[in-house]
């Protein structure tokens, strides 16, 4: 129990230290993720760990709270092709079923890279997370286990178990959409069972396991398979300040309402250029959010009318360019400019149906157009009206 109020203690902590971290807004959906694994698994003491070892497959469910803490369940089942009855075990002989054990529970991770070493926004190729878990055990054992003049016959049996281990992870891809891990853990037997009192975490009813994963990433609302840091960090005195102009507009009341009408304008409906007639091209903008790169629904008619425009005139096309405010490292802008440019191209190739090759996308990384660097944040749209 005191092992276990420490790893609780632990986990609060690493949950305090997080608070610190600046994350862009994220949604419950978010940063969410699901593991296939499978390996082995073999006593901790006793046995020979590979004539023993028998095989084990399982699935995670894990949800990533911080770039520290994650959560999740999952589980375990063992296959029986291997007798572990040389001596008493809890694990006990194989069964006339296929599956020996079965173990559903939950863990808590922690990255231990990013708990020391800080996390930068994006996932390394490299982490290593500690793992720990406990839940029900239950044991199919069917078969007959004798140690001296006892002899037990179809002994299933449930407990519950805790579970030790570490994920050696490798983020793999641009997106990062994809991990394979190691993943070493001992798992404990924690009931009493038929031929043990101890339910301490004991040796003789631990087993090793040797399993390797496959994590799919699924993606986030920001666009991303993993967290992004917020590129804005304000301090209670920018707070302040800007709830003190706040407060001094509302003062100016016959002014209020020439503000409003002007916010709108460039929130609801931004700027677009005007070109002369004459031009040979036209040009639009579709704007994002702070670190995001999804299109909005308040961004959708300007996508829509480079949309009408490239059908209602088959021999034109358009050159999409991405930007992004100067806030950030120089890799995450550079993800954020592609990846907002490929939003627009997505849209006109998806839901309206336009030819990819009519389309250009390409991310340029920070922009500078405007003089306010919020606007910055935003996909060039110019149509090459053709003949």
């Amino acid at each position: 129990m005191k092992k276990i109020v420490m790893i609780l203690a632990l986990v609060l902590g690493v949950v305090a230290a997080q608070a610190q971290v600046t994350l862009a807004g994220s949604k419950f959906t978010d940063n969410w993720s699901v593991t296939l694994k499978g390996g082995g698994v073999s006593p901790f003491k006793n046995y020979a760990f590979w004539p023993a070892t028998r095989g084990i497959f399982g699935v995670e469910l894990r949800k990533q709270v911080t770039p520290v803490l994650g959560l999740g369940i999952e589980g375990e089942w063992t296959v029986n092709t291997s007798s572990w009855q040389k001596r008493f075990s809890v694990w006990g002989p194989h069964s006339a079923n296929i599956i020996d054990h079965q173990l559903v529970g939950a863990f808590g991770t922690i990255n231990f890279a990013n708990l020391f070493f800080g996390y930068k926004g994006v996932p390394r190729l490299l982490d290593v997370e500690g793992v720990f878990g406990a839940g029900w055990w239950h044991g199919y054992k069917t078969g007959t286990l004798t140690s001296g003049t006892t002899t037990i016959k179809n002994c299933d049996d449930n407990s519950w178990y805790t579970k030790a281990g570490v994920n050696v992870n490798f983020n793999l891809g641009e997106s990062k959409a994809w991990t394979v891990a190691l993943k070493p853990a001992v798992v404990w037997y924690m009931g009493h069972g038929a031929t043990h009192t101890t339910t301490a975490m004991n040796a003789n009813t631990a087993a090793v396991e040797m399993q390797v994963g496959l994590t799919y990433h699924f993606r986030n609302s920001n666009g991303e398979h993993y967290m992004t840091l917020c590129d804005k960090k304000y301090t209670q005195a920018d707070i302040d300040a800007l709830n003190a102009e706040i407060n001094a507009l509302r003062a100016r009341k016959p002014e209020t309402k020439v503000v409003e009408r002007v916010v709108e304008k460039f929130i609801e409906k931004p700027i677009e250029k005007v070109v002369d007639h004459s031009s040979k091209s036209l040009e639009t903008n579709v704007f994002f959010a702070q670190g995001k790169s999804v299109v909005t629904a308040a961004q959708m008619p300007n996508v829509e009318r480079v949309a009408t425009f490239l059908k209602n005139n088959p021999g034109s096309s358009v050159v999409i360019r991405g930007y992004a405010s100067p806030e950030g490292s120089k890799e995450i802008n550079e993800r954020l400019a592609k990846a907002r440019a490929n939003a627009v191209k997505d849209l006109l190739t998806g839901k309206y149906k336009i030819s990819a090759k009519r389309i250009k996308a390409q991310g340029l990384g920070v922009g500078d157009m405007f003089s306010e660097p919020d606007w910055n944040r935003v996909s060039v749209c110019t149509i090459n009206v053709g003949e």
